[in-house]
């Protein structure tokens, strides 16, 4: 008899990430991947180089001094902060633990492509609930969750359409959710936003035992390639986790390094007034060149390209040949829009003049 995997891992469509080459350019511009374009903290690589001295040490399992540092700039109590390898981890764990075979996790129509992909992997049935004009519509969801349901996950904001919903919204959806079913708020871009409605979720978690907020170090941190991030738990949350994570999921030099980044308040302020700047600079841009920009609170902006010559394919591989790479988002069910990072000054002027290269404009 052959050896095969559980049934459900071969309905897994196989996550593909933002490209980082296009053929024959020597100038390239990665505008694929939420990437920060200010990078790390000097102190976090400061702090990484340092780590390298105690490579042969085992890490500290709790994440101690990290969870720490979090606890102090977010006010939050550091014994119900769990950390990962990325949030991408701890949603992984969440899955696990909470859903499997016969369960259903949902989530909204464009949301985090990995959900459904761990999801799958857990055992448990992925499904979707509409969303209104690339927005989470709490009714939709409610209107989806059935005896089945073990998890709801809500990206807020979410990624690729950078909408968001607001405190009110997510607090709705709580009360109205049954009290047997676990919301996780993926808050991985929440650093971004700056409405007055808006909230990462903690408040949501201190209310109750069954919410989760996510966040990561991947974005306005520059720690993407570390793979760290961070959950918020209510304490019979965070023991179930503490039984799953593996014992030593988070790197030293990782540890440290996001330590020094979420205790560097002064450079996460600039990455975000860089992006407070640029982000309506290229979205003024893209609308002076007739295209649909959906509106954005993240570090990214969602483009609708029209049909016939100039669609979003061809708009795609124009840019690829002068070096932009931005992101394909077929995946996610939006073939007529391409997704941009917000870069820096020289990346933003050089797509902006692609797109109206692209358009004769």
């Amino acid at each position: 008899m052959a050896l095969t995997p559980k049934p459900a891992i071969l309905q897994i469509n196989r996550y593909k990430q933002g490209l980082s080459k296009a053929k024959g350019n020597k100038r390239i511009i990665k505008l694929s991947s939420n990437e920060s374009p200010l990078g790390a903290s000097p102190k976090a690589i400061d702090a990484y180089v340092q780590a390298a001295t105690d490579m042969h040490r085992y890490p500290d399992g709790a994440a101690t001094l990290l969870r720490e540092a979090i606890g102090k700039v977010h006010n939050l109590n550091s014994e119900r902060i769990i950390c990962g390898a990325g949030s991408d981890e701890i949603i992984a764990m969440l899955c696990h633990a909470y859903a499997g075979d016969g369960d259903e996790v949902l989530y909204t129509e464009y949301g985090f492509l990995m959900y459904a992909i761990y999801t799958r992997i857990a055992g448990a049935t992925p499904v979707t609930a509409r969303e209104e004009n690339l927005r989470v519509s709490v009714d939709n969801v409610l209107a989806a969750v059935t005896p089945r349901t073990k998890i709801v996950f809500i990206a807020n904001p979410n990624n690729p359409t950078g909408s968001y919903i607001s405190k009110d919204e997510l607090l709705r959806l709580r009360q109205n959710l049954p009290e047997n079913v676990l919301l996780v708020i993926d808050s991985a871009y929440a650093e971004y936003v700056s409405n007055k409605d808006y909230t990462a979720g903690e408040t949501i978690v201190d209310m109750g035992k069954n919410t989760v907020m996510t966040r990561t170090f991947s974005k306005i941190y520059g720690l993407a390639s570390l793979r760290i991030g961070w959950g918020y738990c209510p304490e019979s949350v965070m023991d179930v986790l503490s039984r799953v994570r593996g014992p030593f999921n988070v790197s030293t030099p990782a540890i440290l390094a996001a330590r020094a980044a979420v205790l560097d308040t002064k450079f996460t302020r600039q990455a975000k007034e860089h992006n407070d700047k640029w982000l309506p600079w290229l979205t003024k841009k893209m609308e002076e060149s007739g295209l649909k920009v959906y509106p954005s609170v993240g570090n990214f902006i969602l483009v609708e390209f029209g049909e016939g010559a100039k669609n979003a394919d061809a708009a795609n591989d124009f840019l690829m040949e002068q070096g932009i790479i931005a992101r394909n988002v077929a995946s996610y069910g939006l073939p007529s829009c391409l997704r941009f990072t917000i870069g820096t000054e020289e990346e933003n002027e050089a797509l902006a003049e692609a797109i109206e290269e692209f358009y004769g404009v």
